[in-house]
């Protein structure tokens, strides 16, 4: 009996602890939201229970326009874990989001959500480029990905 064709790694999918849980819960709503201080009014990431700027435990999750520009990127080329080493060579960009200026996420720029990661031609992919956020199931939890506002 032949053994069956081994099916390709999944993608690794987001630790989600205490603190970062709301913001996957807004993700899979298709909301980008950032926690934010209580008491400062200070945005930040990733999550935690205390705010840097003031020692305050008190924090809401405020929802953001999901806009933002390319602050940093990276191309990925193997070796890489086999799922990811399929998709390569793709983009990988660090947004600076436009309503919380010191929050930057990391995510993949592609053409529409859920788009292969290798979708934007990398002739294409500049730091200052505006993006929009969009979501995208992967692996059963909702993550946000980037979209150019100008295709």
């Amino acid at each position: 009996m032949a053994d069956a064709p081994a099916k390709p790694d999944p993608l690794l999918t987001p630790a989600v602890d205490d603190d970062g849980a709301p913001y996957w819960e807004y993700a899979a709503r298709g909301e980008l939201r950032v926690q934010t201080c209580a008491t400062c009014d200070e945005p930040r990431f990733p999550p935690r229970p205390c705010c840097p700027h003031c020692a305050s435990f008190t924090a809401e999750w405020r929802r953001t326009s999901g806009r933002g520009r390319i602050w940093s990127y990276v191309v990925a080329h193997p070796p890489l874990l086999p799922a990811y080493a399929e998709r390569a060579p793709y983009p990988v960009v660090l947004v600076e989001l436009s309503d919380a200026p010191r929050v930057r996420l990391v995510g993949n720029l592609v053409t529409r959500a859920g788009a292969a990661f290798d979708s934007v031609p990398r002739e294409r992919v500049r730091i200052g480029a505006r993006v929009q956020a969009v979501f995208a199931d992967q692996g059963g939890v909702v993550v946000p990905q980037w979209v150019l506002e100008r295709p």
